[in-house]
């Protein structure tokens, strides 16, 4: 495999009230509106943590930090690789207005996993259901899992 086919990304799983946060955005590929976790690309400065806290900021007008993580991810796309970070974010209260602030970025939508299997939008990726469906059934680690850069 050639590096630069290799993409490493994070993703916010964000869990509120009994629903998810998802984005409403064009896929890049199939120009379809398609629905994906607040999600994208790691900077080369950046920490997995604050990749994930900063990516979910630009997507969804949302500061949080996450609280655990439920593992990584891979999918083989397009040629391309890419290894995703999924990180779970489980805030207490929300604050009373938040937008996106990438133009990238639709609509946000708070569902339960039936309600986005039953949504007229598809997921981008099967990486947005299967952690959807890995964070319902109770796959959280602690974040001091992942090492901190030195």
């Amino acid at each position: 495999m050639n590096r630069t086919q290799l993409r490493l990304t994070v993703a916010a799983i964000v869990f509120y009230q009994q629903k998810f946060l998802l984005v409403e955005e064009i896929d890049k590929l199939t120009k379809r509106r398609v629905l994906n976790q607040p999600a994208g690309h790691m900077e080369a400065d950046e920490d997995v943590l604050s990749a994930g806290s900063r990516e979910l900021l630009e997507e969804t007008g949302l500061a949080l930090q996450p609280d655990s993580w439920l593992g990584i991810s891979q999918l083989h796309t397009a040629g391309l690789n890419f290894v995703r970070i999924n990180l779970i974010f489980e805030p207490a209260s929300l604050p009373a207005h938040y937008q996106p602030q990438d133009p990238d970025i639709l609509a946000l939508h708070w569902l339960s996993a039936t309600e986005l299997s039953n949504h007229p939008l598809p997921v981008r990726s099967a990486l947005v259901t299967d952690a959807i469906q890995s964070y319902l059934a109770g796959q959280k680690m602690p974040l001091k899992l992942i090492q901190n850069p030195r």
